[in-house]
């Protein structure tokens, strides 16, 4: 797994820096997150929202950027905030023009790392920084800025673990070429086709995170670069954390620097390493998640099964596809030998290849941990689905020995439906049974609650 960078790669000139919070990457015991939380009211003055600007020889346009940044929060943001320019080994006159905005607004800090990367700017100053929500923006803003309360909003009330700016939702309103409305639209079509990824925009410059989440998640994300968006909330949308889309006005940049085809190139690499990852079961996820609700009441319900709707909509997607890939061995298996050897053989391998889509995608089981036993329970389900369609057969060929083909795919398809509804009851209840007891309620946790309901 990636490691943070070292301190020693980035220097901040600001005498108020918090120091950097170490977060171990494989705990030796993994805790869930505790329960989303409205944020609790800070003393006047703690910046309850750090907005980080990452820069590299951005001198034209970095100081109308925090100059307009500074005044549009100290006129619509009702919380403490900050501003941190991430000065990524610029070589310009930017680091000079940082420290000066530093001196000159007290709410602006300035950090010098001495390695470019938007990625590893960063995760290094949200790492360091001690507000309760992290947030970043591109420097040429785009992205108009009334849409920034409305994105941090659902962090502070604890209703949202990230929050990111959309510009591809209805609503949003956007201006630019034709060349770079291609590129997003298919590279969001990437990510739905091969990491079944749901958020509409992974490369708006304009996010927001909570810092409790950001500990945990931050040290999973290996990309450095510009595809440290994307690696980050997939990884949050795979853990099932809540992701809050904010449709945003956004003009481009004509004189953005990014180079589109080496980052494309770049991100095509991130989403193999980061589907084969995911595929292997190789990233702690279960350090992530979250309980049902921020009532302790929920998290001691007994009886009450969980994840029933999406581990049911899981398991009909596999099982279609598994009903497909069944069939069309049982025909090609069928030009060579006969009806029942055929049946035998399609319908081992598809159970195979069933049970390890189920365990690994509809009931979260990742890793090798009882793999073996789970295949062997899987093979005793696919013994009463084979004895269901071979009994099956068997009465079509009482009942007409010249039976056509069509007829016996027609009797062995409505034989399967059957099998696969007694194959979910027992995944769910006997194979991959949910063993996850209620979460505790651990010191972690940022506050507490009074009977009245208020933050203390």
């Amino acid at each position: 797994m990636p490691t943070e960078p070292s301190a020693a790669t980035a220097s901040h000139t600001a005498p108020h820096a918090a120091p950097r919070a170490t977060v171990p990457a494989h705990p030796a015991h993994p805790v869930a997150l505790p329960a989303r939380r409205h944020l609790p009211v800070q003393p006047a003055g703690t910046p309850v929202l750090d907005v980080t600007v990452p820069v590299h020889n951005e001198e034209q346009d970095l100081e109308r950027c925090v100059r307009r940044l500074h005044e549009h929060l100290a006129r619509t943001f009702p919380y403490g905030f900050r501003i941190t320019v991430a000065d990524n080994a610029s070589t310009d006159a930017t680091p000079g023009i940082s420290k000066r905005l530093e001196r000159e607004i007290p709410e602006v800090r300035a950090f010098r790392l001495e390695e470019k990367g938007r990625g590893r700017a960063l995760r290094t100053v949200w790492s360091a920084s001690e507000a309760p929500v992290l947030a970043y923006m591109d420097v040429d803003l785009s992205t108009d800025l009334n849409a920034l309360l409305p994105l941090v909003a659902p962090l502070i009330s604890g209703h949202s673990d990230l929050a990111i700016g959309s510009r591809l939702a209805r609503s949003s309103r956007v201006v630019r070429g034709a060349k770079r409305e291609f590129i997003s639209r298919t590279y969001n079509l990437i990510l739905r086709g091969s990491l079944a990824a749901r958020f509409s925009d992974a490369q708006c410059g304009f996010k927001a995170i909570r810092r409790d989440v950001a500990q945990r998640l931050l040290p999973m994300v290996e990309d450095t670069g510009w595809f440290f968006d994307t690696e980050m909330l997939v990884l949050a949308e795979r853990a099932g954390l809540r992701i809050h889309e904010v449709p945003v006005d956004w003009v481009d940049d004509p004189a953005s620097t990014v180079h589109i085809v080496s980052t494309a190139m770049d991100d095509l690499k991130g989403v193999w390493r980061i589907g084969r990852a995911l595929a292997v079961g190789a990233l702690p996820l279960d350090r992530l998640a979250r309980p049902f609700g921020d009532d302790p009441r929920d998290r001691q319900l007994s009886g009450v099964p969980g994840g029933l709707a999406r581990q049911l909509v899981g398991f009909c997607v596999i099982g279609a596809l598994s009903t497909l890939f069944y069939l069309a061995l049982y025909s090609l298996s069928r030009t060579v030998m006969g009806p029942q050897l055929a049946n035998g053989v399609a319908l081992l391998v598809s159970a195979v290849a069933n049970t390890s889509a189920n365990r690994r995608l509809t009931f979260g089981v990742r890793g090798r941990d009882r793999a073996v036993r789970h295949q062997a329970q899987g093979l005793v389900v696919f013994a009463i689905g084979l004895a269901l369609t071979s009994g099956s057969l068997a009465a079509l060929d009482a009942a007409n020995a010249d039976a056509a083909h069509s007829t016996e795919v027609a009797v062995l398809l409505a034989a399967n439906l059957a099998a696969t509804v007694l194959r979910f009851l027992l995944f769910r209840a006997w194979v991959f049974p949910d063993r996850a007891g209620p979460v505790p309620v651990t010191d972690a946790t940022p506050h507490h609650a009074d009977p009245k309901g208020d933050a203390r």
